[in-house]
Formats: C-alpha cells, structure tokens, sequence
C-alpha cells in the first residue's frame, strides 16, 4: 500500500518536473504511479504543501512549490557537469561586475549552490531564482579569469 508520505514526494517530483495545470491533471500523474486518491485528498495535500497557481510564459495557469521545495528525481546526485550536459544550463552572460546564468525551470539553485561551493575567486555571491542566476563579480578582481573558470564549470566537458 502505498503511504501518504510517498505520495507527497511524488507530488514534489511532478510539480517540479511538469507544468501541472490542473488538478485533475495531477491527479492522472500520481495514478501513473500508483497513488489513487480523491481530488479532495489531493486538494487538502496541496494546501498542507503551499502549492500556488501562478501564471505561465504561455499565458495558462501551473501549479508550482515553494522555492525550498525544488524536487528533482535522480536516483544519483549529479554533478556540475552532469546537469550542464543534461537539460539544466542554458545560456552565461557577463556585463560589468554582473553574471547571469539562464537555466531551466527549477535548475538555478541548484547550480548557484555548485557555483558557490566551488568558491571561485572573484565571485562575491550568487542569488537563484527559479531559472536565473545573478552573479555579483568583484571589480577589483582578474574578470577574465572568473570568467573563464565560471565557464569550466558550466560549459560541458
């Protein structure tokens, strides 16, 4: 039998990996699954969670987590590299002392953290969105060199 807690991660996994525009829709998800539940258990999960509905690039309605709850299914943590090779890192852009990564949804905290941890010199800090990065460079610093090395890590190998 399937648990209440199994069913919350699965959840998380859809809503961080689909554009879930109602709940029926979700509710289709969590049957492909194996979570057969009522459209008010599901209601009443979504509102213990603080799902919101926010609007789309495309005009529509999907229901998203909050930013602490990005979810992402992989039965192996990936790598920097990894997800730069896989769906996640879109585009690096540099103007003054400012950086902006583009990623897909859901993939900026994530990869900001692995920017962050990799403490390159001439970073000051990163802040993460939902698929933008800002990076604030030091302008005392060697920027080509920042540069460079924060292209290493986000360009694939």
């Amino acid at each position: 039998m399937k648990t209440k807690k199994e069913r919350l991660e699965y959840v998380r996994m859809i809503l961080s990996e689909k554009e879930i525009g109602s709940q029926e829709e979700l509710l289709v998800e969590l049957r492909k699954v194996g979570h057969n539940v009522t459209q008010a258990t599901l209601s009443r999960d979504m509102k213990k969670m603080k799902v919101t509905k926010q609007p789309t690039s495309l005009g529509g309605y999907c229901y998203k987590l909050p930013e602490t709850s990005i979810v992402r299914r992989s039965p192996v943590p990936q790598t920097i590299s990894e997800m730069m090779n896989g769906t996640g890192f879109l585009t690096l852009r540099v103007s003054g002392n400012i950086a902006v990564v583009r990623t897909k949804p859901g993939y900026a905290s994530s990869i900001a953290y692995h920017i962050d941890t990799a403490n390159i010199a001439g970073i000051l800090g990163t802040i993460a969105g939902d698929d933008t990065i800002f990076l604030a460079l030091d302008e005392a610093g060697d920027k080509e060199t920042t540069v460079r090395r924060l292209g290493e890590i986000l360009s694939p190998e």
